[in-house]
């Protein structure tokens, strides 16, 4: 692994609500000079292989990830999950267990978008979606959100989540979460480091605290997309005084209509130092 040059440990692709194939991030972060990127679909490890197979073509370090949808303290908390084995039956079957609750909870948000007047229907988020999910793959509030803005009820993703789909919002439907502790045993138990990801979107210092101190992650995600200077300065400081790892990443979905949902591929990085961090773990 090449130690020098900069890592995006934060992007998704089409295995769960990204736009890009997994071998399109690599070759995108390829093109931004980075020595690695890291693959954290949803709830799903589908898209791990093609990228790996891209970064050894690329000459890219792909890191395989997963982030875990959480829930603690009425709070959705996500999880990040570095250098797991993407293969483990047991992840895989629990994994799968995950999306099968996002898929009932995808009907609960339908139903609810229906009696607002949405006239919206999972045959609507497939047309949107172009294509038929594969194995493995996960399906979103951010794919009925782009369903939503193509039938004009909505300018964009991000007026959709605001005015629909956003905790609080009116279609808004909550689903049975495992909480940060079991996502941090799940990842432990298929060899990777758990880190808990962009706190500052929370809200709520107090519980990620809390977490830190109770659960022992091996990392806090300092760099994102969402942070302001003054959230890195403080969790870089959290980070330091447990003795956690410091990683960072844009939380890459693509761009639609010249825009990066939350940020573009490259936006935050870190050194390939800590990429040696995690896989050391």
């Amino acid at each position: 692994m090449n130690e020098q040059g900069l890592a995006d440990l934060h992007t998704h692709t089409t295995a769960s609500d990204g736009l890009n194939s997994p071998g399109d991030n690599v070759r995108i972060a390829r093109e931004k000079g980075l020595s690695a990127v890291a693959i954290t679909d949803h709830d799903t490890a589908a898209g791990i292989d093609e990228a790996l197979a891209a970064g050894e073509e690329l000459g890219i370090t792909v890191v395989p990830g997963v982030e875990i949808s959480t829930r603690a303290e009425d709070t959705e908390i996500h999880v990040l999950g570095y250098f797991i084995n993407h293969r483990d039956p047991l992840l895989l079957e629990r994994l799968q267990g995950l999306r099968e609750t996002r898929g009932r909870r995808n009907e609960a948000i339908l139903a609810n978008l229906q009696q607002l007047g949405v006239l919206l229907t999972m045959e609507d988020v497939l047309n949107e979606l172009g294509r038929e999910l594969k194995e493995g793959e996960s399906l979103g509030r951010p794919h009925i959100a782009a369903a939503m803005a193509a039938k004009g009820y909505a300018a964009d993703i991000r007026d959709a989540f605001n005015r629909y789909l956003a905790e609080g919002a009116p279609a808004y439907a909550p689903a049975a979460r495992i909480s940060p502790l079991e996502a941090f045993a799940w990842i432990r138990e298929a060899g990777g480091v758990p880190v808990i990801a962009h706190p500052g979107i929370y809200g709520n210092d107090d519980l990620v605290l809390k977490l830190i101190e109770s659960g022992r992650p091996g990392g806090i995600e300092v760099y994102h997309s969402d942070h302001s200077p003054e959230d890195e300065r403080r969790y870089g400081e959290w980070a330091e005084r447990f003795g956690l790892i410091a990683t960072g990443g844009s939380d890459y979905h693509g761009v639609r209509n010249g825009s990066a949902f939350h940020g573009d591929l490259g936006g935050r990085t870190v050194s390939m130092q800590v990429v040696c961090q995690l896989k050391e773990v």
